[in-house]
């Protein structure tokens, strides 16, 4: 008996590490079906379709998706409800990811910097968009964390550091938003309680893709967590595949390292402010409301 697809929703798999891991997804005898959003979904299929995989066994998509345009996650969203129809989804991933300075001016008509808003707003607006298929399908949602988070010390910064024309720079405010995304996963875990699975992962420092191409600082394989595409896919891999059983027993707990192990909640301590989780979690009419949507 032919096994079931598994269905895989993306943002981030053009290139680095989600392009990585689903590589790596094509290549086992279960099958999938994978819909990818992109910026440039010709050169992306192209790459997919040279890496020679099975197209009787898996089946992927590649819609547009710009992250930095709100208008197009929600066009990305509709195309995606429209392809599965009455499918369900296994995995949403979360993994795409920009490092900027908040230096140039809001070119794409919002007070927030293009990183905020590719890092963590566009995402959280995603998943308002997708909210009644994931909790039909009972989703496991991966959120592509950062040991970057642990940057932030003083939380009543946040909402100046993300705005455009902060002038934050791109390091600091990679840690930002970062640290703003892992209170949008302690959000959604609550309110998916019973529904979906909710996780946020660390693939650990990856000089082998061109997230710091914006800051500047070179990354090498001799620095502290430092890992190779391959391993850091791999490591997203296990949040994606860690069994329900295997969570821990504190819902606070949510957060794997790069190394196997759930980090404690010493790290991440600030995130556990349930107010702040709710303030950086904004509902889908106000998101609408604020963006011109």
């Amino acid at each position: 008996m032919a096994a079931i697809a598994k269905t895989f929703v993306a943002t981030g798999c053009s290139s680095g590490l989600g392009f990585e891991l689903v590589k790596q997804l094509l290549a086992q005898s279960q099958p999938y079906k994978f819909i990818l959003g992109a910026r440039d979904t010709k050169s992306v299929s192209a790459s997919f379709a040279a890496l020679n995989y099975d197209t009787n066994k898996h089946e992927l998509s590649v819609f547009p998706l710009e992250l930095s345009d709100l208008k197009g996650v929600r066009t990305f969203a509709s195309q995606t409800l429209e392809n599965l129809g009455r499918g369900k989804v296994d995995c949403l991933l979360l993994n795409a990811g920009m490092v900027k300075s908040a230096e140039e001016p809001e070119a794409w008509g919002s007070r927030w910097s293009e990183q905020y808003i590719v890092n963590h707003l566009s995402q959280h607006y995603l998943i308002h968009l997708l909210k009644e298929k994931l909790v039909e399908s009972k989703t496991r949602i991966v959120f592509v964390s950062s040991g970057a988070i642990r940057q932030v010390k003083d939380t009543s910064k946040l909402e100046t550091d993300v705005k455009a024309r902060a002038g934050t720079s791109a390091f600091d405010l990679y840690g930002s938003t970062k640290f703003i995304q892992l209170l949008n996963a302690h959000y959604w875990r609550r309110q998916l309680k019973g529904s979906c699975d909710v996780v946020a992962v660390s693939p650990g420092l990856i000089p082998g893709t061109g997230l710091g191409r914006h800051m500047d600082m070179t990354f090498s394989m001799d620095m502290p967590d430092a890992k190779t595409v391959p391993e850091g896919a791999q490591n997203i891999l296990r949040a994606i595949e860690v069994k329900r059983s295997d969570f821990p027993k504190d819902p606070e707990q949510i957060f794997l390292t790069s190394w196997g192990e759930w980090w404690g909640k010493d790290v991440y301590g600030l995130s556990l402010d349930k107010a702040l989780q709710d303030k950086w979690s904004v509902g889908k009419e106000e998101i609408e409301r604020e963006e011109g949507l």
